[in-house]
Order: C-alpha cells, then sequence, then structure tokens
C-alpha cells in the first residue's frame, strides 16, 4: 500500500472531519476524498461512516488503523528534497546581440546608415 494514502487515512482517523484533515495536510478535500476512496478499494470494505452525523470509523476502519500506523512507523524516512543554490544570473541573456558593423559597408536594404 502507498504510504501517502496510509498517512491520510490516519489523518482523517484521527481528526474525524474531513475538511479538517485537508487542512491539516495541506492538501485540496476533493483529493483526500479520492485517497480515502481508493484506499477503501484497496482493502475492501469502507474505512468510514458518512453522513448527516459526524463521521465514524468502522469496526474495518479501527482495525485499519493500528495497522497503518505500524506500517507508517516501519517506514523509511522521505529523502531530503535537494536544495537549490541561492542566487542567480548576474545578468539575464539577451541572445547573440548585435552583429558588429563593417564600417564602408552599408547595410543591406537601407536607405540610410547609421553613425
Amino acid at each position: 500500500m502507498n504510504i501517502t494514502l496510509l498517512v491520510r487515512f490516519v489523518a482523517v482517523a484521527e481528526e474525524l472531519h474531513f475538511p479538517r484533515a485537508a487542512r491539516k495536510l495541506d492538501i485540496p478535500l476533493p483529493s483526500l476524498y479520492s485517497s480515502i476512496a481508493k484506499l477503501e478499494d484497496e482493502v475492501g470494505s469502507p474505512l468510514f461512516v458518512r453522513g448527516a452525523t459526524p463521521t465514524k470509523l468502522t469496526g474495518a476502519g479501527v482495525l485499519f488503523l493500528a495497522t497503518a500506523r505500524e506500517e507508517i512507523a516501519a517506514a523509511p524516512p522521505a529523502a531530503a528534497k535537494p536544495v537549490a543554490p541561492a542566487g542567480g544570473k548576474a545578468k539575464a541573456s539577451k541572445g547573440k546581440g548585435r552583429a558588429p558593423a563593417v564600417k564602408g559597408q552599408p547595410k543591406p536594404f537601407k536607405k540610410r546608415q547609421g553613425r
């Protein structure tokens, strides 16, 4: 199973509220709903009771919560994101620039050559 799905499941199980869990994870709410639906498909049973009443864990959800926490703890830590060096270019590239004008030869198709 994907560790990301397990982390999202544990966050919802702790909050028992999908919007609060989405804010805690800093992800969009529809993404959280689809993650939980995908996890429920993998497990094969519903993990939450949703409806007019507050969100609750099902029996399978309670059992799966302990397994999810164990798998998250056993997973290797996430690799650190590479840090981009600070600063930037000293000067923006502006292409090759203007070709030097050769004295004594007029530019083609020009009425008057600049000095």
